[in-house]
């Protein structure tokens, strides 16, 4: 997780916009795509890329760990900006090469797609700024496989589209400019499992029954998050004891939960 993007140097990425244009001689109407170069995301908090192992992705599993950073924002509230972003990969053809990256960006830097991206992820995106053109990119003048490659996550991306889609993620023409995938964006306070997040005090430990949750403790580096059965009390909650073990928490404590 990132609090804040573009705070070190420029969080860039295209936008996808229409010109209309109309011509009285010709009694046409023309729309232009393009894709505007922006910094309009700079200050979003964003969340990154999970990596699991394929053996351990059955039976819902990513979907906590992704579910669980949101009770870590929503825990820490204040750290976080009031929009959050998340970048699915893009298309990337059986070379390991971007379409979009070929068609547009690769024209002006003379990198291949996988030099660019390294380059990026050891020192920064300054060099789009240096070297990128500002001027907007008109889609109709790129190849067909850079066209079609614009907005759609990696197949291995699409579950993930769908977890950040229930949370009340959407695509709003934002789009990597490497890649040219799909950035999800939300306002902070109105994704699901923040909004539903609740603090209470651990008033008990060890209880038959109870809703499934996403239970929580901790702050930063001492945050745990684990997932166990919350049942109402007349103190606050009651925690089941294999739940409460792993965390690390007893009576007293205070946790936050969110129903799964």
């Amino acid at each position: 997780m990132f609090t804040r993007v573009g705070q070190a140097w420029p969080f860039y990425s295209y936008r996808l916009a229409t010109l209309t244009q109309h011509s009285k001689e010709l009694d046409r109407t023309f729309r232009a795509e393009m894709l505007n170069l922006v910094t309009d995301l700079e200050g979003s908090s964003e969340v990154g890329g999970l990596f699991l192992h394929p053996s351990e992705r059955a039976g819902g599993l990513g979907l906590l760990l992704a579910r669980s950073r949101y009770l870590f924002i929503a825990m820490h509230r204040a750290r976080f900006g009031d929009r959050i972003l998340a970048e699915l990969r893009g298309i990337i053809d059986e070379r390991g090469g971007s379409p979009f990256w070929d068609g547009v960006a690769g024209r002006f830097f003379g990198m291949s797609f996988q030099e660019a991206d390294y380059f990026n992820a050891i020192n920064g995106n300054q060099f789009i700024a240096d070297l990128m053109p500002k001027h907007p990119v008109y889609i109709a003048m790129l190849p067909e496989s850079a066209r079609s490659a614009i907005g759609l996550p990696h197949p291995s991306g699409r579950a993930a589209m769908r977890m950040l889609e229930a949370e009340g993620f959407a695509y709003e023409g934002y789009v990597d400019i490497f890649d040219g995938g799909p950035t999800m964006t939300a306002r902070t306070d109105k994704v699901r499992s923040i909004a539903e997040a609740i603090a209470a005090p651990l008033d008990a430990v060890g209880h038959e029954g109870g809703d499934r949750a996403l239970v929580a403790t901790g702050e930063l580096a001492s945050f745990r998050c684990a997932f166990g059965r919350v049942l109402h009390t007349a103190a606050g909650v009651s925690l089941d004891a294999e739940c409460a073990k792993t965390l690390g928490v007893g009576p007293g404590d205070s946790i936050c939960y969110v129903w799964s």
